[in-house]
């Protein structure tokens, strides 16, 4: 009955760390802006086209796209194509 209770109060403690552990990664990620979330991820699979190449609706169509091609979250592609619409000259 002790080993259970141990190995219970173990797998808690485990557990919260980890999620304590992701809230900080969340929290790092709300810091970055949509130009660096930009930088960091378009540039490490090709070269990265201008704001002005595409149009606004072309950007979220992109952006939907690349989320998943990516492994971008929602929030990632949000800020991405935000930074975009605003650099955007179109």
């Amino acid at each position: 009955m002790k080993r259970e209770t141990i190995l219970f109060c173990i797998s808690t403690l485990l557990v919260s760390a980890i999620l304590l552990n992701s809230c900080s990664t969340s929290e790092k990620l709300s810091e970055k802006s949509g130009v660096q979330l930009w930088g960091e991820n378009c540039s490490r699979c090709h070269s990265v086209p201008p704001p002005s190449a595409y149009s606004d609706y072309g950007w979220e169509i992109i952006g939907t796209h690349m989320r998943i091609r990516a492994n971008l979250t929602y929030y990632e592609e949000t800020k991405i194509v935000e930074f975009l619409k605003t650099a955007n000259e179109n």
